[in-house]
């Protein structure tokens, strides 16, 4: 009789990277941006096809596309 590991096909559905969202805060010249995570982390990611000043999706280090500018809050639970 085979046996499926059941936490094996849970981890399949779930994607590896996550997404984060960040605003881009300039542009290089090699086809990469700076962009400023939420917590004031300045990283580098792949692409360059978007404006400072807008938010984008970022995931496995690479610009996804615009995100929109929602308010944030923060809650106690």
């Amino acid at each position: 009789m085979a046996t499926t590991n059941i936490w094996q096909k849970f981890r399949a559905l779930i994607p590896e990277a996550g997404r984060v969202v960040a605003t881009i805060t300039a542009n290089n010249c090699n086809g990469t941006s700076q962009a400023m995570l939420r917590d004031g982390s300045v990283v580098t990611v792949k692409g360059d096809s978007f404006m400072p000043g807008e938010k984008v999706f970022i995931q496995e280090g690479e610009v996804k596309g615009v995100a929109p500018s929602l308010a944030q809050y923060e809650a106690d639970v």
